[in-house]
């Protein structure tokens, strides 16, 4: 059974002595570093330039990754405090020996929720299909006999939430262990705690995707023996069970998503809005107050009062859904998506559904996320042609030049390495940038 006490841990990489909560200085908490050192990394800046669901857009009311993943830490925060709240309660012994309190668990949730999505490459997640398509079905197939089973799989299911981890730990520019965040943050923000390999996909919340790359694993092991994440073997690998708020971390993404995007597709009038107000009211009838409501004369102020509402529902049923279901989440024995368990998942299905019809496969996003597609292929086969001509000392001026870019050429890595590297840096581009190289590839000055 895991523990609050080692859940809770705020070691960072490379630290020699112990950290503990009852030393910490209290206007400046270890926790709220975590927040703070993640606001002020170049990675979290670039997602202003980053889509959320409809690349390239100029209108200013639609979300980006970057006031995606802000609207995320703050649900997040919420969800965080009262579930530390009902915590402490029973637990009092980490408030009375420790020194814990309950907005060190908003603390938490909030920080890794802010960078949920850091490790996202350009155009969403079409941008994470075209990498992984490079490398299964276009020119970056050739390297398949050139790496392990595992290190392939990494490339043709390239997943944000692995690269995620790799940017905020990974040793870079001078920076010994990247953004070094409490191993409670990092817990927290690992939703998928596996390899990409063994892939066998399951009902369980923990199973869709994977959470690290062959090239973090060590650190990523490290992190989750230090937090007493309980372990699970499937074929001679070592896999763990979530960090129990990361379901809280989740929960707050698909309040948002689920919530936002619709209220994004409403403002681009790509969905009727008597629509909307119908698919909401579904959500809110038990909270709603409909002499306020009935006061409301422009159709935003009502968007906006039954937006709120409902994040507002969701947010307190999702805490409840926690903490009656806490010592199944520390003994591993829970392992869904805390709204999978709500009341109003029919009514969350309903609006998840017109959003799919309606925004995700709108005419525009398809339109360019196939432009997106194009550009991130052309960029992955300029620079891995360019790091393998390196690597074999044949690199031509033009090779030269492209790997400019880069800021660590080393002719000994392997295969996989400079191929991660390629990644590693197109993952990072916003789209802006990507734009911007692409066009400069095409002769463009």
């Amino acid at each position: 059974m895991m523990e609050w006490e080692t859940l809770l841990s705020l070691r960072r990489q490379g630290d020699t002595e112990p950290r503990l909560r009852i030393k910490q200085q209290p206007t400046r908490l270890g926790f709220e570093v975590d927040y703070d050192r993640i606001v002020f990394s170049s990675a979290f800046r670039s997602l202003q330039d980053k889509t959320q669901v409809i690349p390239l857009s100029k209108t200013s009311f639609v979300h980006t990754r970057l006031t995606h993943s802000m609207e995320v830490s703050v649900v997040g925060r919420s969800l965080g405090r009262l579930v530390g709240q009902a915590i402490l309660e029973k637990r009092q012994e980490l408030y009375k020996v420790h020194g814990y309190e309950f907005s060190d668990f908003g603390a938490i949730v909030a920080a890794a929720a802010l960078a949920h999505d850091i490790g996202n490459p350009p155009f969403g997640h079409s941008g994470e299909k075209a990498i992984g398509r490079f490398f299964s079905h276009g020119k970056g197939k050739r390297f398949q006999t050139m790496l392990s089973p595992v290190e392939y799989q990494d490339l043709i299911d390239f997943e944000g939430n692995a690269q995620g981890f790799k940017m905020l730990n990974e040793t870079r520019d001078g920076m010994e262990g990247g953004l070094r965040l409490s191993y409670a943050t990092l817990g927290a923000f690992m939703k998928y705690p596996k390899e990409s390999l063994p892939k066998k996909p399951s009902n369980l919340a923990s199973d869709k995707k994977f959470g690290v790359f062959q090239s973090d694993k060590d650190f990523f092991h490290e992190v989750a023996q230090e937090l007493e994440l309980l372990s699970k073997e499937s074929d001679g690998v070592v896999r763990y069970h979530r960090h129990p708020l990361a379901f809280l971390v989740e929960a707050a993404d698909d309040i948002c998503y689920t919530i936002i995007d619709f209220e994004d597709g409403i403002n681009l009038g790509w969905i009727p809005e008597e629509y909307a107000l119908e698919y909401l009211m579904n959500l809110v009838r038990d909270s709603i107050i409909v002499e306020k409501y009935n006061k409301l004369t422009r159709s935003s102020d009502r968007l906006a009062y039954l937006r709120s509402l409902a994040i507002n529902t969701l947010v307190k049923e999702a805490a409840e859904i926690f903490i009656e279901n806490e010592e199944a989440i520390l003994r591993g024995e829970f392992d869904v998506a805390l709204l999978d368990k709500s009341k109003y998942k029919a009514q969350i299905a309903d609006i998840i559904r017109l959003s799919v019809d309606k925004v995700y496969n709108s005419r525009e996003v398809i339109d360019k996320e196939i432009a997106g597609y194009k550009m991130l292929e052309t960029l992955l086969d300029s620079y891995t042609t360019a790091l393998e001509n390196h690597h074999n000392g044949d690199a031509n001026s033009y090779d030269k030049l492209l790997l400019k870019d880069f800021y660590n050429l080393d002719k000994h890595q392997t295969t996989y390495q400079y191929l991660m590297q390629a990644c590693d840096f197109v993952a990072r581009l916003s789209d802006g940038k990507a734009v911007q190289l692409f066009e400069r590839m095409q002769g463009a000055v």
